[in-house]
């Protein structure tokens, strides 16, 4: 089990969050906003050619996801 974040573009980022079940509210510019029922964050992503480390750690801990599930998406 590896705890390395791969780094991911924007698209690859929004795939895999619907993928755990987050769905696109809508799309302001280049950022994607995503919602899921009874949460309290609505995650922006940027649709960058790729995603900071920082800001990946961010929305997946925003998103109640671990490392390995986001990998693993």
């Amino acid at each position: 089990m590896s705890k390395k974040l791969r780094l991911c573009s924007g698209k690859e980022v929004v795939r895999k969050f619907q993928i755990a079940g987050w769905s696109v509210a809508r799309q302001k510019g280049s950022h994607v906003m995503m919602t899921k029922p009874k949460y309290q964050w609505t995650l922006s992503i940027p649709q960058h050619n790729e995603i900071g480390i920082g800001l990946l750690r961010k929305l997946i801990r925003q998103a109640d996801l671990t490392i390995e599930e986001f990998n693993n998406l």
